[in-house]
């Protein structure tokens, strides 16, 4: 009895090892760090909805879309069928606690690779630890220019970056000039005091200057900051005609206070971030109206592209809002991940390393409405391209480039007083 209790327990044993083996190479663990808390935390909730989708779509399909990858289901076909496990970790918007996670989830929860961290000061600290460790990190939203300028070789960014989008911005002033025979007498920048902002800054009196125009004033402004009068109050008295800003949470604060103070440029143009979060147009109601932002996808373009339509309906079933400019980021990166690990045919980061440098997918397997997803050395995506929106009545509305305009730009913003 006791002979045949001992078998009975080494066998269950052995099962039961051979049957963890299994589950582990049934799994692919990829780390996903974002602001999960703090003043960013409705950002990071819409990129977390966006990876959970992602993460589902490869790992049990997504009827109606054939043309997206994965849509079929039954996880990476290159690895029998394994599927994606995200492990979420909180950087409270923070570049050392990012740096922290980053090492966690490498050495604890052994991740094939990270994704992240929309906040550009926590990816540059995030993806330096990854590339110590040999980790590939795929970063799909954080958009400060020198993030590809390290000679880093783990790192790979899909979204475009603040030197394209600046570009954008002067190209959409000039072309608008031209369009509607009007003069842009000066410009002034807004911008929090992070790497995202100061490069922003630095690049945007770059481009403006080197276009011709007269940048009368630099406002920078401390990150998390719970107050900006005197901050508007300067740009109130440097009158610019157009106001190019970077900002993250603290957008919708800024426009409170440009409605206390009776302050309105010609036309705010916004650098994305706290502008494209679902929060700013909750929150301000009309009073969000007509500010116009760059953009990286919006919905209206799902006319001539339908498969954004199509998994944005998808989307929202299941999480009850649109994608975002970020989330639909978040997605696509995801998605991008996958497709690397996939024909890698393995777990191994310097495989996965490999397949990423080597990807080349095509528009027409993307919700973005950029030409595709091919890296350079820097591990920048070369196909990426930009637009801009202008909120209208609650929804974005993308206004340039022209031949992708859904509605024409109103240009100047009506003054506070003059909105009903």
């Amino acid at each position: 009895m006791n002979l045949t209790w001992k078998h009975r327990l080494v066998a269950a044993a052995a099962l039961t090892a051979v049957t963890l083996v299994a589950q582990a190479q049934q799994e692919i663990k990829i780390g996903v760090i974002y602001p999960l808390t703090g003043p960013l935390a409705s950002s990071g909730a819409e990129m977390r909805d966006a990876l959970e989708f992602a993460a589902d779509v490869v790992n049990n399909g997504l009827k109606g879309v054939p043309e997206l990858p994965f849509s079929a289901g039954g996880g990476l076909p290159g690895l029998k069928g394994a599927k994606i496990k995200l492990v979420f970790a909180d950087h409270q918007g923070n570049p050392q606690v990012g740096a922290t996670e980053a090492e966690r989830l490498i050495s604890q929860e052994h991740v094939v690779a990270l994704m992240g961290s929309y906040n550009s000061n926590v990816t540059q600290t995030a993806s330096q630890v990854a590339e110590r460790d040999k980790i590939p990190f795929l970063n799909a939203e954080s958009s400060s220019a020198t993030l590809t300028q390290r000679n880093f070789k783990y790192f790979f960014r899909t979204t475009p970056h603040d030197e394209l989008f600046v570009k954008n911005a002067v190209e959409f002033m000039k072309d608008v000039e031209q369009a509607r025979h009007i003069k842009i007498a000066s410009v002034a920048t807004l911008a929090e005091n992070t790497l995202f902002g100061n490069e922003a800054a630095k690049l945007q009196l770059k481009y403006a200057a080197a276009a011709g125009y007269n940048v009368v004033k630099q406002v920078s402004y401390p990150a998390k900051t719970t107050q900006l009068t005197s901050e508007v109050q300067t740009l109130k008295a440097a009158n610019p005609t157009v106001l190019l800003q970077s900002s993250y949470s603290e957008a919708i604060l800024s426009m409170k206070t440009y409605k206390e103070l009776g302050y309105l440029p010609d036309m705010l143009i916004a650098n994305d971030a706290g502008f494209a979060d679902t929060e700013f147009v909750r929150t301000l109601g009309k009073d969000a109206d007509y500010v116009v932002s760059r953009e990286v996808w919006a919905l209206d373009i799902g006319d001539k592209k339908p498969i954004i339509k199509k998994v944005d309906e998808l989307f929202k079933a299941r999480y009850k809002i649109d994608f975002t400019g970020n989330s639909a980021r978040s997605f696509t990166g995801l998605m991008v991940l996958a497709d690397a690990i996939n024909r890698a045919g393995s777990t191994d980061p310097e495989a996965i390393r490999k397949a990423l440098a080597a990807t080349n997918i095509p528009s027409s397997a993307l919700i973005m409405p950029w030409k595709g997803v091919k890296f350079d050395e820097t591990g920048q995506n070369t196909l990426g391209a930009g637009i801009l929106v202008q909120i209208r009545d609650g929804k974005y509305a993308t206004v340039w480039p022209f031949d992708l305009a859904s509605r024409e730009v109103v240009w100047p913003m009506p003054k506070w007083d003059a909105r009903k």
